[in-house]
């Protein structure tokens, strides 16, 4: 395992030492499995941009056009008004 020193502000390793306490642990190892969970997160979000890139927008309109019912949506699952917009999967 490798030693890294961390440089960060006065402010943020306050709320490290107080989430550290709420959950029991050591800031070491919170800080740990928050670095762990970030990386987690950027890996899943590149890999969607990756899938999303090959993806092919005209074959699934068309399977949406010819296989898919065209029936009411569910209760709740109506389309809102603006929901034209891509998501957001900036980082």
């Amino acid at each position: 395992m490798k030693a890294f020193p961390l440089r960060m502000p006065d402010h943020i390793m306050e709320q490290a030492r107080e989430a550290s306490e709420q959950e029991n642990t050591s800031i070491n190892q919170l800080l740990l499995s928050l670095v762990a969970e970030g990386l987690g997160h950027r890996r899943a979000v590149l890999d969607m941009r990756r899938r999303a890139a090959k993806g092919d927008p005209e074959a699934a309109l068309h399977i949406l056009n010819t296989v898919v019912p065209d029936v009411a949506p569910d209760e709740g699952d109506e389309l809102k008004e603006d929901s034209d917009r891509s998501p957001d999967f900036s980082m």
